[in-house]
Formats: C-alpha cells, structure tokens, sequence
C-alpha cells in the first residue's frame, strides 16, 4: 500500500485568540494546500448579484494587516484576535474585510516570494472571519508605492503583482467562495494631480491592465480560483463618472463583483470641514450618488459592494447615526453591499472612524452598528 502522508496526516494549529486558545484542524490536501475547518471549501452555483445579497452590511479591519511597516500595531491597534471578530459577527455584520500590504513581507525580483509567516497571519484572520461563518475579502491594499500605473512602469509591475495573487490565490486556493478576492484597492498615481480625480487616461488604462494581470494569475492557478469570485475596483475606486465609464472588466469575466468606495459627502464623511448631515438637499445629494451607482453597474447586472465608507467624529453623533442611517438604507435599497471603513480610532476627529473598540471589545457607537444592520435586514 503506499503512503499519502501528506494528503491524511492531520496538522493541528493552535490560533490563539487573546486569552482564549481554539484548536483548529488543518487538513493537506492535493497540492499540499493548507484549508481550515472552518470553511468546508465548497463552491457554489451563485451569481455575483446573488453573493452580494448575502454579503449584506460589512466591518473592515482597517490600520491593521494594512499598515505600512512590518508589524501590525504599528498604527497603534492592537494584534486582531479571534475574540474581536467574534463580536463584530455577533453585532450582526455578516462580511469582513481584511486588507492587507505586502510590500514589507515581499522578497525582491524576480520571484518577490512572499514571507510564509506573513501568508500564515493572514490565513489565522481569514479564519477568525470563516469560524463565524462570514464572508471574507482580502485584497492589494498599501502598495501603491509600487504599483505605478503609468506605461514606463507597466511591465515591472505586473510581473511584481502577478507573482503576489499566484502565491496569495495558491494559499487560499481550496478555500470556499466565502473567500473573496479584491485584486486592488484604490489603484491610482499618487501624489500626483489627477490621483483623486479619477486619473488621466494613461492612468485608467494601466489600471485595467493590472486587473487583468491579477485576474489572469488568480484564475490560472485553477481548483476554486477557477470560479472564485473577484472584485475590481474604478481609478482610485472611485465613484466619479470618468473613472466608473473607464471601468473594463477584464477578460469579461462574469464572476466579478465591481467595487467602489464612497465616503459621501467628503467634507462631512472625511474631511472634517462640515459637522452636520440630514437635511433634504443633503438627502437629495446622497441619493443622486447612490442612484449613479445602481444606474451604472446595477442597472446593468453588475454586482456593486461599497467597500469603504464611513464618517469622522466631530463630535456630533446625531448627525452621524442620521448619515449612517441613511447611507446603509439607500444602499441596500439597490442591491448595493457596504462595508463599513473602522481604522480603530473612535476619537473625536476627522479620522475618528471607528465604531468599535478593538481593546475593550466594546462599541462606543453601538446606535450606528445598529442602524446599518437594520438596513440589510
């Protein structure tokens, strides 16, 4: 008879969270790829439309995996636990996202391998995320650095970014369609003139090629990349109608879901230059931007999810929770998945974005959690 060790032999990794240790099975499988037990690895018979109708209302796990250097507090959060994402699950959000910079865990060319530590922490978040049944999306956040669309730069960068999601899509590849893919995060020139004015044509052009380039080293890797669904963000990911008219899906691709960020109004929602929201203009503004979206992808049977948005505490909360309120309902109204930007500051700024703190495990802002999960039921 001979022997398969490395198809039956259980590996046991302890993944500890806070004070709490849960023992979670990791099973090889074909390819020694490494699936959790969390996630059962199936692939279902769902259109993007109908994964983003299950998706709901969303918390993302911002200024964490995210940050720029090599440890994850360095932006002052603490190490995410199990027991933080157990409560963001249990508050009724239904999918997480997890950003994530590479640049710091990247070898240089040509190969630019990957610190296995770094895939195995980012694997330990995916499955705090998938122990409690959510969807899970993982992305290209803080290498903006490198990846430069410009002409000059095209080539080194897609030869940098295609031997990322090869390596990235290999790890998660026998993982379920919970497990989702965001290829870029707000890809644009920084720094430069047009960097949040949806770009300049050379600029919109690159970008849809480094998609193209993601997609295609996601897909050629097989198994459930074959189906995996993926997101694809405009110029900067933006909501401009320059950057969404320039939008190509690449090769076509039916399961892609279109993702956008859309901190509206921004001198209320970022900014800090304007405290108050909820008049009727400002209604009438917000539901202009909402019915943009659905009448450019929606309307068209693209899949939309709003990946970041959120609004400062300037120290009026009325204002907030009556925006939130509004925003997630005008939002699920059309079909539109929202994932909510928390950096983990609650402080009264215009980066005060968080509504949930990560080291009491407590929400300062429950009213607003609330209120989005409202929406979506």
């Amino acid at each position: 008879m001979k022997c398969f060790t490395s198809v039956y032999i259980l590996l046991i990794l302890i993944i500890s969270c806070s004070s709490d240790q849960v023992n979670v099975t990791m099973i090889p499988n074909e390819g020694n790829v490494i699936v959790s037990t969390f996630d059962d690895g199936a692939m279902r018979e769902i259109s993007p439309i109908e994964m983003v109708s299950e998706m709901k209302m969303g918390w993302n796990l911002g200024n964490s995996l995210d940050v720029e250097g090599e440890n994850e507090t360095v932006w002052g959060n603490p190490v995410t636990t199990r027991q933080m994402i157990d409560k963001v699950a249990e508050r009724g959000f239904n999918t997480i996202r997890v950003p994530v910079t590479w640049r710091f865990h990247q070898g240089p060319a040509p190969n630019y391998i990957i610190e296995k530590s770094w895939l195995d922490r980012v694997e330990e978040v995916v499955n705090y995320g998938r122990a409690n049944n959510m969807y899970v999306i993982i992305n290209v956040h803080h290498d903006d650095p490198w990846i430069i669309p410009t002409y000059p730069k095209g080539d080194e960068v897609k030869a940098r970014l295609s031997k990322l999601w090869t390596q990235v899509a290999n790890r998660f590849k026998n993982y379920s369609d919970y497990v989702i893919f965001e290829t870029l995060n707000e890809p644009r020139y920084e720094d430069s003139p047009e960097e949040w004015t949806g770009g300049t044509a050379e600029g919109r052009d690159m970008v849809n090629q480094y998609h193209k380039t993601a997609l295609d080293a996601i897909r050629a890797t097989g198994g459930n990349n074959s189906l995996r669904k993926l997101m694809i963000s405009t110029y900067a990911a933006s909501t401009l109608p320059i950057a969404m008219n320039a939008l190509v899906i690449p090769n076509n691709d039916q399961n892609t879901i279109v993702s956008l960020h859309s901190y509206f109004p921004f001198p209320f929602t970022l900014e800090g230059t304007d405290a108050t929201w909820g008049t009727d203009e400002d209604k009438a503004q917000l539901t202009a931007e909402m019915d943009r979206i659905k009448s450019k992808f929606v309307d068209n049977g693209k899949a939309v999810v709003l990946g970041e948005w959120s609004s400062g505490n300037q120290n009026n909360f009325e204002d907030r929770l009556a925006h939130a309120t509004f925003y997630a309902n005008s939002a699920a109204n059309r079909g539109i998945s929202s994932v909510w930007w928390d950096n983990g500051n609650s402080g009264v700024s215009n980066d005060g974005l968080a509504i949930f703190d990560r080291r009491t495990l407590s929400w300062p802002f429950v009213e607003i959690a609330d209120v989005i999960v409202a929406a979506y039921e």
